[in-house]
């Protein structure tokens, strides 16, 4: 089951990233999503009710709901997704409020004193596995308050890809024409799909896998569309495909390759072969995918109205009795998709018998990611008693990938 944080998410995801807007970018939706949740522990009691409702509005839930799922991912951290969380206040100031905001907030939140920059620089690099090497944010005398979440992951996939010349992305791909290779799924260990969505119409699916000891792990989900649509509307039917992506369930709306035509459509080939196969009504599918090598680094301004940092930093000022004014809000994220692996972070700031099967048929379907797509990576908090813990489907990072990497001659 996922976590109740994922129709909230979805609903932030598709703000933030509308406020991007369709250049090659990776951000971490969760990443912000936190620290209004923080703001929300603070003084749900106290602001007035305008900010209440915008930070309601932005977080897509109660203020009360939204800081109990903070705090039950703050303080039962995931194995594979690194995260911390800050609130600093000047020395000397920030103490003449009520003190009952502070047991309000996880107890992994570091409350203490406003660090110089060096000392933010370095909170974001240890907190991010040394990706992220500067707090987005410039500490001058005017800032009275700071609020920092962080976010980090390096895993390797449990089958890393197989190589493919980089004309397996399509004859219509532009990317094909300027990389040489790409990579592709292994005989096992991926799951690949084509569904109908109701955001994109028919788009194609990839899931890789990563997995810690006791259960727990990370799946990064990419998903393509007809290169005609909206990347909004593609990163909302990631994020809606990615409510199963822990569970390794087929996306609502999967298509059954002996339902599609044989040959080449704009996303797939689908071809037809006489095999052996165990297929109970002796037709098998099988999908395989061709994606590209990428990278991205990006910063964002957290500032417009629809996300909600006006209201946290008012929530914030109230709770903390400080003369709260203005407010600065930005994002630093990276992450990298390659043959062996995916690692991001973020930092936002406020400032496979002996004996053969029966004949049969079988359809494989080769998915190409040669066009601009979208990727949600989703935690996975399976527990060995079969329930999950707090993390279990909450998308922690997503990407527009519209800036293709040549395959590294070291993993070729």
């Amino acid at each position: 089951m996922t976590t109740d944080l994922h129709g909230p998410l979805a609903a932030y995801a598709a703000r933030l990233h509308t406020t991007i807007g369709d250049r090659h970018h990776v951000a971490s939706p969760l990443g912000a999503w936190l620290l209004l949740a923080l703001a929300a522990a603070t003084g749900p009691d106290r602001v007035d009710h305008p900010v209440a409702e915008a930070l309601t509005d932005a977080l897509g839930t109660d203020l009360d709901t939204a800081a109990t799922i903070a705090r039950a991912l703050l303080d039962a951290p995931h194995p594979l997704v690194a995260s911390a969380t800050a609130l600093w206040h000047r020395p000397g100031q920030g103490d003449g409020g009520p003190a009952d905001w502070r047991a309000a907030l996880p107890s992994t939140t570091e409350v203490g004193a406003l660090p110089d920059q060096a000392g933010l620089d370095a909170w974001a690099r240890e907190h991010t596995l040394g990706l992220i090497e500067r707090f987005p944010l410039t500490v001058g005398p005017d800032v009275v308050l700071a609020l920092a979440s962080a976010l980090a992951t390096r895993v390797s996939w449990a089958e890393p890809f197989d190589v493919a010349d980089a004309h397996a992305l399509g004859a219509d791909s532009p990317w094909a024409r300027r990389l040489r290779r790409a990579l592709r799924t292994p005989e096992h260990g991926h799951r690949c799909a084509i569904a109908t969505t109701p955001e994109a119409g028919d788009v194609i699916t990839h899931a890789a896998s990563a997995q810690a000891d006791g259960g727990a792990g990370l799946v990064v989900l990419s998903v393509a569309a007809g290169p005609q649509v909206p990347p909004t509307d593609v990163l909302a039917a990631a994020y809606r495909i990615s409510a199963g992506a822990a569970d390794g369930a087929q996306p609502a709306g999967h298509r059954a390759l002996f339902d599609l035509p044989l040959g080449d459509a704009p996303l797939w080939t689908v071809r037809e072969e006489r095999v052996r196969t165990r297929a109970r009504d002796g037709r098998e599918e099988r999908h395989t995918a061709v994606l590209p090598c990428w990278s991205a680094r990006s910063e964002h301004d957290l500032t417009g109205p629809a996300l909600g940092f006006a209201a946290a930093s008012a929530t914030l000022g109230k709770a903390l009795a400080l003369p709260v004014r203005n407010f600065e809000a930005r994002q630093v994220a990276m992450a990298t998709f390659g043959r062996y692996g995916f690692e991001a972070a973020a930092v936002t700031g406020m400032f496979g018998l002996t004996s053969l099967p029966p004949e049969g048929v079988r359809r494989t379907a080769e998915l190409r990611f040669g066009h601009p797509y979208a990727v949600v990576a989703v935690a996975t908090d399976r527990r060995s008693d079969g329930t999950t813990g707090p993390w279990h489907g909450v998308p922690v990072f997503s990407a527009w990938i519209a800036e293709p990497e040549e395959l590294p001659d070291a993993d070729a």
